[in-house]
C-alpha cells in the first residue's frame, strides 16, 4: 500500500509539473487573450459607436447643404424662367408689331392701288360717257374730283 502511495505521489506530482503547471499557464494566457478581445470589442464599440455619430452628424449637414443647393437652383430657375417668359412675351409682341406693320403697308398700297384703278375707270368711263370730244381739262377735272371724294 506504501508502494502504491508512492507511485500515487509520484504520477501527482509529475502531473502537477508536467501537466498542471503548463495547463494552467495556458489556461492564464487563454482567459488574458479572451479579457483582451472582451475589452477591445468594448473599445470598438465605442469607436463604431462614435463613427455613427460622426455620420450622422456629417449627413445631417449634407442634408442641410443640399437643401440650400435645391432652394438656390430652384430660385435660379424660377429667375431663367422669368427672364425667359419676358424675352418671348418681348419676342411675341416684337413679332405682332411688325405684323401690323406689315399689313397697314399692304393695306396702303391695296389702296393706292384701288384708288389707281378707280381713277383709269373713272377715266374710261367718263371717255365712253362723254366720248371722244371732252378735253383734257374735263379729264383732269374730273379725275381730280374722284379723287378727293375717295
Amino acid at each position: 500500500m506504501i508502494a502504491q502511495l508512492i507511485n500515487f505521489a509520484v504520477v501527482i506530482i509529475v502531473l502537477w509539473i508536467f501537466a498542471l503547471k503548463p495547463l494552467k499557464k495556458l489556461m492564464d494566457e487563454r482567459g488574458a487573450t479572451i479579457a483582451g478581445g472582451l475589452e477591445n470589442a468594448k473599445k470598438q464599440e465605442e469607436l463604431l459607436k462614435a463613427q455613427q455619430a460622426e455620420y450622422d452628424a456629417a449627413l445631417a449637414q449634407a442634408r442641410i447643404e443640399a437643401s440650400a443647393i435645391m432652394k438656390d437652383a430652384k430660385k435660379d430657375a424660377e429667375s431663367k424662367r422669368a427672364e425667359l417668359l419676358e424675352k418671348a412675351q418681348a419676342e411675341s409682341q416684337a413679332v405682332v408689331e411688325a405684323g401690323k406693320k406689315q399689313l397697314l403697308a399692304e393695306k396702303a398700297k391695296m389702296l393706292d392701288e384701288a384708288k389707281a384703278e378707280l381713277v383709269s375707270l373713272v377715266v374710261s368711263a367718263t371717255e365712253k360717257v362723254l366720248g371722244e370730244a371732252a378735253g383734257g381739262k374735263v379729264e383732269a377735272r374730273l379725275v381730280e374730283e374722284s379723287i378727293k371724294s375717295m
